[in-house]
This record gives structure tokens, sequence and C-alpha cells, in this order.
């Protein structure tokens, strides 16, 4: 009752020098003399054997346990294990640390997010031990079953640098570890990350669609991804019931670097020479990529007749900008109710305005607008967003970064996969709320 240890009772206590407590153990539990091979309870003892093992820490100066134990003849003559030693349920045989030890340091690496030589120094353990604790508890999570997922977001995070190898018969180099991992994230509930491969292709992605239960497959309804072709047809492929919705963020994303090209262009074509801190273009190039709503009168006022006075450079930008705003203002009708028509002249405002201006980028932007539109049209309905992929790839580099890299891969995949799941595990305190 005072380890709260079932199997082992506590005899006497003695305090050592520097304040460590000894604590001398016996067995207090008759199933520990049965035959780990046949199960028959013995009762000829043998000898007995003193065993050091390590348990959870109490207070400040900790435990050291010593269980005095007895090794027992098994009087089963078929057996082929003649003698061996006491055991219980929390200290197995050859066990040097307790289960419950075990289960705690894998725990905090899948539960409270700690690195593997954090949650080693703080139980005294080394790092091998805690490493093989959590894989075991992590067991848990990635043998469950995957939640039911209505929304899926897929997303690719950067993972160090390519790893190549030469194959000695053909002497050509092969791609052995890319940089890029693709992840598959609940993005309209709290499932978190649902599985992460190598590599960001078709054949990647459609290698993880296939490996999960067609009825789980069918139940995905959406599919959220940034402006990238090749999840697109990923998704088309292994999803075809699915509609493909793209993140808004990564479109306003590309009108913004249009915008900056156009600036550096006309720049360069005009002053013969790159931006400079004296140009007036370069002084309001902040205030270009900001939202209308997020200057105030005086700035927009001071940044449109500071570009409007510099004749053709001022002109093209501001040109340049109508159309990121036209865009914005395009997306700014997702979730308010606007019927077709709304959308339909928000949209013929955009590309007429596009196509009415002498600029090759912006152009070119109402084209990428127009061969995505279905996808931009689906964001329009639905309001879904990237948003928690984008969250989630911070948490994967925020767990490399803590862990000083992670060269091993697999063991990448599976830290991430277990932190960021706990919500969904209800290891969050938000997820009570």
């Amino acid at each position: 009752m005072l380890l709260d240890l079932d199997g082992v009772s506590v005899v006497r206590v003695e305090r050592l020098a520097g304040g460590i407590r000894r604590v001398h153990l016996a067995t207090a539990d008759d199933r520990a003399r049965a035959c780990p091979a046949c199960g028959v309870f013995a009762t000829r003892v043998k000898g007995s054997a003193v065993t050091r093992p390590r348990d959870l820490p109490y207070g400040e100066s900790g435990l050291e346990f010593r269980w005095h134990k007895r090794r027992w003849w098994c009087r089963e003559a078929g057996c082929p294990r003649r003698s061996f030693t006491e055991q219980i349920p929390q200290l197995p045989a050859g066990a040097r640390i307790t289960m419950r030890l075990r289960g705690a340091a894998g725990r905090r690496i899948r539960d409270a997010a700690s690195t593997v030589i954090q949650a080693a120094r703080d139980l005294r353990l080394s790092w091998p031990t805690v490493m093989d604790a959590f894989r075991a508890v992590a067991n848990e999570v990635t043998d469950a079953p995957l939640p039911e997922v209505k929304v899926l977001g897929i997303d690719e995070t950067r993972r160090g640098r390519p790893r190549w190898e030469q194959d000695p018969a053909t002497g050509k180099w092969m791609l052995t570890r890319d940089r890029w991992h693709t992840g598959f994230v609940d993005a309209l509930g709290t499932g978190g990350l649902l599985g992460q491969v190598e590599g960001r292709t078709v054949a990647d992605v459609l290698a993880w669609l296939t490996a999960t239960p067609l009825t789980w497959r069918k139940s995905i309804e959406y599919v959220t991804i940034d402006m990238s072709a090749t999840y697109r047809a990923a998704v088309r492929t292994g999803l075809p019931q699915a509609t493909v919705v793209v993140d808004h963020f990564h479109v306003v994303q590309l009108a913004n670097k249009m915008l900056s090209m156009v600036r550096r262009r006309t720049t360069a074509e005009t002053r013969g020479r790159r931006g400079r801190a004296s140009d007036p273009e370069w002084k309001a190039r902040r205030r270009l990529l900001r939202n209308r709503e997020d200057l105030t009168d005086e700035q927009f006022a001071t940044m449109w007749n500071t570009l409007l006075g510099e004749g053709r450079i001022g002109q093209t930008l501001l040109t340049a900008w109508i159309a990121k705003e036209n865009l914005r203002n395009l997306l700014a009708l997702a979730r308010t109710g606007a019927d077709r028509h709304q959308v339909g002249h928000a949209r013929w405002k955009f590309l007429t305005w596009c196509a009415d201006s002498d600029i090759p980028e912006v152009r070119q932007l109402s084209v990428t607008v127009d061969r995505w539109w279905a996808e931009i049209a689906a964001f329009i309905d639905t309001g879904h967003s990237n948003a928690k992929s984008e969250g989630i790839n911070r948490v994967i580099k925020l767990v490399a970064r803590n862990a000083f890299g992670l060269r091993n891969a697999d063991n990448q995949r599976l830290r991430t996969r277990c932190v960021t799941t706990r919500r969904a595990r209800g290891h969050l305190r938000t997820a009570q709320l």
C-alpha cells in the first residue's frame, strides 16, 4: 500500500549517506512462485537472490530498492525449466525497471511532447531504454483505427537534406531519403495528423491512400490542398468522389508574389538597376503587400499619392495592387451567403481588370486563377482551408528543433504522429472545453 506496487511489501527502510532511502522489499504474492514455463506452483526453495529494481521517483532524494526474493525448484517432471526466481506483473523476470516506470517514460514523449533525452534525464534512464518504451506506447496510436474524416488536408513539410547513394552495379546515383514529407490531416475535426509518408509525388500520396480502408476513404467529402497540381492529380485518382478545395491563403500569397515581381521588373527596366531604399516603390513595398483594410486612411493615401506621382512605375504597381485586391474581394465572399451571380460578378471584375492591364505578371495570375477556378469556387462555397495542416507542420518543425534534429525519419514521423494527436486522445486540456 505504501508504494502502490502490487506483489511486494515493504520490510524495512534505512537511510544512507547523502539522504538516500533504501527500501527492502519482500514478495507478497503467492503467484510469484508459479513456474513461467509450465505454470505449476513450486513448493521447494532452491536459494535466494537480491535484485535492485528501479521505480518511479519518490521525493527529492528518491528511493533505492532491494528486492529479497527466492529461487524455486520446479517440481513438474516434464518442464524444461528446472529453477526460476520470483516475478510479479510489475517486475517480470530479468527486468531492471518496473513496468509503470517504463510506461511513464514512454508517455512523457507520447503525451507530454517531451524529448527522449529530457525524459531520460528526469527519470534517470538511458536513451535506448526510454526510446524503446516510447515505441511500445506509440503502437497504441499507430495501431488505432483512423477516425472518420469529412475534410482531409494534404500538405508537405521539409525535413533536412536529401540523401543519395550510388548503385554499385550501374554507378548511378539514386535518391534514398527524400527531404519532403507529405502529411494527411483531419482538417475539420480533432483527429490531428493521420499519417505521413516520405516524398510528395502522386505515387507517394496514392500509396498512403490505398493502404487505408475503402469505407474510410468513401467518407471523405472534401480535400484541402495548396495550389499543387501533383496533389490535385493524386486526389482525383485516389478519391474520385471528393471535392478538391484550394487554400485561399496560397491564392493570396500568389498574388503578393506577382506584385513583388512586377515591382522588381519595372524598377530594373525603368531605372536600370535594382531597387534602393531611396526609391518610392521600395519604401511602399510593405504597404503594397498589406491588406487594404489593415491600412489606415492616412497610410493608404500616402502610398497611393506617392506611387501615382512616379509615372510608369507607380501606375504599373497600382494596377497590379488593384488586381490583388479584386482577387481578395472575390475570396472574401466565402461563407457570406453570396449567390452565384455575386460570385460571378466578382470573378468577372477580377478577370476583366487583369485582361485590360498590359502587365504580363497580372495576366499570368488571371490565367492561373482561371485554371484553378473549380477548386477556388469550392473554397468560396464551403470555406474549408488548409490551416490545420499548416499548424501541424509548425508542430513537426518544433519537435525536430527541440530534438536538435532527427536523423531517423521513421522516429520523427512516429513522434510527430503522437504529438499531433494528443487532443484526439484526450491529453490536452483544450480537448475538454
